[in-house]
């Protein structure tokens, strides 16, 4: 999978925002955010926004602002203990990530599963060509025609998105 794209996040806007006034409302964005697996509380979310709905142009600084914070994170752990820390951590939020997409909780990610997904956050459109079957093809390494944890876990890695 590739990285989030501004038409990506237009979309996920888009479908958030389900009245159509231009707003996504706090309620809707901690939904979303607990659907893929990170919590936090209401309170939390109002007070990091500072509003209780976000326009487009906020939505899209929210976004960028949780992306510096995970990288100012990930440059702040120099020592082992630190590095060991942020692997189980990164291993339980990818954990976390996996069991979004397993919706039958059988320990794989079919296609189906897959589009399930993108298409409830607004990334799945059939118009532009992608394949889930393809996208789960190219991390298959067992050509099982799923994803386990640890197929999982090498297509989110930072490193095989230059592999592709």
């Amino acid at each position: 999978m590739s990285a989030i794209t501004i038409e990506d996040l237009h979309r996920i806007f888009k479908n958030l925002d389900k009245n159509n006034h231009g707003r996504v409302s706090i309620h809707d964005l901690h939904h979303l955010l607990e659907n893929i697996g990170i919590h936090a509380t209401l309170e939390e979310l109002e007070k990091f926004v500072g509003d209780t709905s976000l326009g487009y142009m906020d939505f899209l600084f929210f976004y960028e602002a949780i992306v510096k914070t995970k990288i100012a994170e990930s440059k702040d752990s120099s020592s082992e203990d630190h590095i060991d820390h942020d692997m189980d951590r990164s291993t339980d939020v990818l954990l976390k990530a996996f069991k979004v997409f397993d919706l039958n909780g059988d320990g794989f990610i079919s296609s189906e599963e897959l589009q399930s997904v993108l298409s409830r956050l607004g990334l799945w459109d059939k118009k532009r060509g992608q394949d889930c079957e393809e996208m789960i093809r190219v991390y298959d390494q067992n050509l099982d025609g799923a994803l386990d944890f640890e197929e999982f876990k090498v297509m989110m890695s930072p490193t095989s998105h230059s592999q592709i």
